[in-house]
């Protein structure tokens, strides 16, 4: 059994923007598969920048605020509640379009 709490994490820069702070609630290798686990905070007009991963999935939840998120070129609003599954090999980016922080909780699953 592993148990986390966030607020004791330490915080952290994302690999593609280091002004997104993130907190990793389960960090790579810990859970078979898992890549990682992790909270980001995007302040208002930042964005991660397009990018993709051949080797996993990534699942995206918005907590809150307000933002975009772009799935091969297609803009979608990512706004409180939603869910997205973003496949191998898609190019995607996160966008805070919206005035207040962009809460993320999300993961990356290895593919195969």
């Amino acid at each position: 059994m592993k148990l986390t709490k966030i607020n004791g994490l330490p915080s952290q820069g994302v690999s593609h923007n280091a002004k997104i702070k993130k907190r990793v609630m389960v960090a790579n290798g810990a859970v078979k598969n898992l890549v990682n686990h992790a909270r980001a905070i995007f302040p208002p007009g930042e964005k991660t920048g397009s990018h993709r991963h051949e080797d996993m999935t990534e699942i995206f939840t918005c907590e809150s605020g307000a933002g975009e998120i772009r799935v091969n070129d297609v803009g979608y609003v990512f706004s409180s509640g939603t869910t997205v599954v973003v496949e191998p090999g898609e190019v995607h980016e996160i966008i805070n379009t919206g005035r207040a922080d962009l809460v993320v909780t999300y993961m990356g699953v290895l593919a195969g």
